[in-house]
Formats: structure tokens, C-alpha cells, sequence
């Protein structure tokens, strides 16, 4: 008994002896990729800036399909402000995919209706009258009509449920923020930071706002255009509550306490 207790004891000793050597530092490769790949893309920017090439964050529209939108005058009958808020709801910021979506308005409703004249009276053979066939033609390019916007719609729903999620955790981080003595913009440009694990969408509203709040004349209109941009009950009842609070002198803290649990609950 006492030979099989003194080999179990040297077999646990060996064993935890080796084990450090077996072990794989997961750790350090993980490290080393990102040091590979983080010097891999700066030797791509550096070869890129020795080519001359020029780097813009702003997007330009096609070309063609500029020239099809000022030719038809389609910011006129498709309506310009409602579609630009759609798009900036959406995630769309600038001229390009503005200009994008009144293409597609113009040009989807077109397709649909060729495409089903053909499908009806080439492909299918169908024994009907052809006046039956063009109404179908027609009601498939009125649905065609409506594809960009229903497109838009179902992306708009997905970035509201993704703020929705993540809003009463950056809530309760900007809480944090303000009490430990930050101002509400560094607080705004601190929660964005963080957020931006648990939601893109809420991390780059975050971040603009942030801007906004620094570079406009009326802060008011920094609150006023997150709320519009989210179109959110929870994100809109915030910003009514900040706007008060700078307005009549309510500590930030306070007002954030209450907001998020309001949230919470």
C-alpha cells in the first residue's frame, strides 16, 4: 500500500512538472498575429501613401448615376427630406447613397416589369389574355417601386433593435462616466469607445453626437438630432432629459440616474 501512495505521488509530481512544458501559450501567438497583421497594414498604407494615392473618407456617387438622377429631377418627385432621413435612420450618411436610393427607385420598377413581360410571355407560356399578363407586369413594377424602400425599412428595424440592446448598458456606463467627474461630451466619447463591442450602429451615433456637441453653436440641436437619427422612445426621452437638465441647471448625474432606470425597468 505504501509503494502504490509513493507511485501516485511521483506520478502527480511528474505530471505537474510537465505540465507547463505541454501547456500552449495561446497568449503570445494570439499577441504575435496582431503584431504581424498590425505591421502588415502599415507597410500597405506606407506603400500606399509613397504611391500617391488619395485617401478620403467621404464617398462619391456613380457618376451615371448622377447623371440619371439631375436628368429625371428625381430629388423633386421622389421626395428629398423624407429619404434623407430614412438614410441617415438606416446608417446612410452623405451624397452618395442618397443619390444611390433614387436611383434604384427609378431603375427597380423598370426591371420588374421587363422582367416579368418576359418571364410571362417568353418562359412561362402561359394560356392567358395579354392584357391580363401586362396588368401583372404593371402591379410587379408598382411592387418594384416600393423594394429600395422596403430594403431600407428592414435595415432601419435592425439597427434600432441593435441600439435598443446595447442602449441601457451604454446608459449605465455614461452614468458612471458623468459621476466620476467627466464632462458629458468626454462621457459620450468614452461610452462610444466601449460600446462598440456591443453595437457598431450605437457606438458611431455616440461618436457623432460627441462631435456635434463640441462643434455646434446650439448643444440643443446635438440631442435633437440623435434622437431624430435613432428614432427611439428610450433614446428620445434621454435627450429631452439632457436638454432640460443643461437648460435649467439639473445635475447631469441625477438626471442619468433616473433615465437609466427607467431603462431597467
Amino acid at each position: 500500500m505504501m509503494m502504490l501512495f509513493a507511485a501516485v505521488a511521483a506520478a502527480a509530481t511528474v505530471m505537474t512538472l510537465a505540465m507547463p512544458l505541454l501547456a500552449t501559450d495561446s497568449l503570445a501567438k494570439r499577441m504575435k498575429s496582431v503584431a504581424i497583421e498590425r505591421e502588415r497594414i502599415r507597410q500597405r498604407e506606407r506603400e500606399r501613401l509613397a504611391k500617391g494615392e488619395k485617401i478620403s473618407l467621404r464617398q462619391s456617387p456613380k457618376q451615371y448615376m448622377q447623371d440619371i438622377v439631375v436628368r429625371f429631377n428625381l430629388s423633386k418627385w421622389l421626395g428629398q427630406e423624407e429619404a434623407r432621413t430614412k438614410l441617415v435612420q438606416a446608417g446612410y450618411r452623405g451624397q452618395a447613397p442618397y443619390i444611390t436610393y433614387l436611383f434604384f427607385r427609378m431603375v427597380t420598377p423598370a426591371v420588374m416589369m421587363v422582367v416579368t413581360l418576359v418571364y410571362l410571355f417568353l418562359v412561362l407560356h402561359v394560356e392567358q389574355p395579354a392584357l391580363l399578363k401586362i396588368a401583372v407586369a404593371i402591379f410587379a413594377a408598382y411592387f418594384g417601386m416600393h423594394i429600395p424602400y422596403l430594403f431600407l425599412k428592414n435595415r432601419i428595424q435592425n439597427r434600432q433593435l441593435q441600439i435598443r440592446r446595447a442602449f441601457p448598458d451604454a446608459l449605465d456606463l455614461l452614468l458612471i462616466c458623468v459621476e466620476s467627474g467627466m464632462s458629458i461630451e468626454a462621457s459620450f466619447k468614452r461610452v462610444s469607445e466601449e460600446i462598440g463591442s456591443q453595437s457598431i450602429a450605437l457606438a458611431e451615433e455616440l461618436t457623432l453626437t460627441t462631435a456635434e456637441l463640441s462643434y455646434l453653436q446650439e448643444r440643443r440641436q446635438a440631442y435633437e438630432n440623435l434622437a431624430k437619427r435613432t428614432d427611439l422612445d428610450g433614446v428620445k426621452s434621454v435627450c429631452v432629459a439632457l436638454q432640460q437638465a443643461e437648460r435649467y441647471g439639473t445635475p447631469m448625474a441625477q438626471t442619468l440616474r433616473v433615465m437609466a432606470q427607467e431603462n431597467r425597468d
